[in-house]
């Protein structure tokens, strides 16, 4: 694997680990490690360091504020982030809006909407699923009428991530019904603060407030802030939830993953006094489960080498790529809690949703990283849905291989 790297590639990765060990807070890197909640304020903390040092942006032209780097370095930037146990930003504005505007907003609207969201002054969220609008996402419902200069909205958002936290959403509404249901789709930018808008919070299985629904009664949004052409939306759409499903395409917190569920093994004992890692059915599950991460990182690569020699930027290069990252990244995702689960034994069933709010001054139950285990097993049982399912995943494959 390391042959896919230069020296001078080698060299930025020392730079980057250099920088990242130096300006992590640890008090973050400590409630990561451990499975602490992050607050707002830890959150957009961390994006104002990384601003700062210009570095917020990967993958943005360095025209618009990005650092200028080539794929390989944003490749190894995402993965040393993952080694780093630095926390991971609030990615809808940078990650998934921004290209969007660089890639089909006019300039004013750049000029607007870029400057706050690099800075971390303006905090986004995404406006896709839908009650009954999930991974059918083509069959959302809540509408746009257009009145005058203005669009009026009615109509609910779900599952909206960290929409308590942000200022602006980006949403697909529907404005025409014309036609195939893929059409009549329009991408606009809301200003959360309108007249008109609820948010009320969803709790997920690991007690924790990061998802909500958000409701929509005749809010006003200026038609300028429609990107790209009216009921063209779609295409806009999906060339976001490319960048949302590939990422950044490294693997770094997954083998950070891999490496506290092999310290895990190590420190715990099975019947006979023997570590959990000498237990050959468990040994087994370590090493199948590095071995997809391996072949996973093979086929990242190749499809990296492929954009560089194309000469695009950000995803536009990718076809099924994407899809085949997003169904993997995520199956192995979820076995690696499942192993942590299974490895750290019984001090995983006393779960205290308490013991996840910074200030819990108790001693925890094990060890210290016990705390985190179950929450994080139970909350990344997500992974699989978000982004479309798993399973209109495999569709869209066999459609675009098979022609099916």
């Amino acid at each position: 694997m390391d042959a896919a790297f230069t020296a001078e590639d080698e060299v930025f990765r020392d730079e980057v680990r250099t920088y990242l060990r130096e300006a992590t807070p640890p008090e973050l890197k400590y409630k990561v490690e451990n499975g602490i909640e992050m607050k707002r304020d830890d959150v957009i903390g961390w994006h104002k360091i990384l601003y700062k040092k210009g570095w917020v942006a990967p993958n943005w032209p360095e025209e618009y504020g990005g650092p200028g780097w080539t794929l390989t370095q944003k490749y190894i930037f995402d993965e040393e982030l993952g080694f780093a146990g630095a926390p991971r930003l609030v990615t809808f504005g940078i990650n998934m809006c921004g290209p969007v505007l660089i890639g089909f907003g006019t300039e004013a609207q750049r000029e607007r909407f870029l400057p706050p969201m690099l800075s971390g002054e303006e905090v986004w969220c995404q406006g896709y699923s839908e009650p009954g609008s999930g991974s059918d996402l083509a069959s959302l419902q809540t509408r746009a009428v257009r009145d005058g200069d203005e669009w009026v909205i009615n109509g609910t958002k779900t599952w909206t991530t960290k929409a308590h936290w942000a200022d602006w959403c980006f949403m697909l509404v529907r404005t025409s019904s014309e036609g195939k249901k893929q059409e009549g789709i329009t991408f606009v930018l809301v200003d959360l603060k309108s007249p008109g808008i609820e948010i009320k919070p969803i709790i997920l299985m690991d007690g924790l407030h990061e998802t909500n629904m958000v409701f929509f009664t005749d809010v006003r949004v200026p038609v300028e802030n429609t990107i790209g052409e009216i009921d063209k939306g779609w295409s806009i759409g999906k060339y976001l939830l490319a960048h949302e499903r590939m990422s950044g395409g490294s693997l770094g917190t997954h083998k950070t993953l891999l490496r506290q569920l092999k310290q895990i093994a190590t420190d715990d004992e099975v019947s006979g006094g023997r570590p959990l890692a000498e237990d050959p059915d468990f040994a087994h599950e370590i090493a199948k489960i590095e071995i997809e991460m391996r072949t996973l990182e093979a086929f990242n690569l190749r499809a990296l080498d492929k954009l560089s020699k194309d000469g695009e930027l950000g995803g536009k290069a990718l076809g099924v790529e994407a899809n085949i990252f997003k169904i993997r990244n995520t199956e192995i995702h979820q076995r690696l809690t499942e192993l942590k689960m299974k490895a750290i034994g019984y001090y995983a069933n006393p779960y205290l949703i308490s013991a996840l709010s910074h200030g819990w001054n108790e001693p925890p139950i094990g060890a210290e990283y016990a705390n985190g285990i179950t929450p994080g097993y139970l909350h990344f049982r997500k992974v699989t849905i978000y982004s479309g399912s798993n399973e209109i995943q495999h569709n869209i494959i066999a459609k675009a291989q098979l022609g099916l």
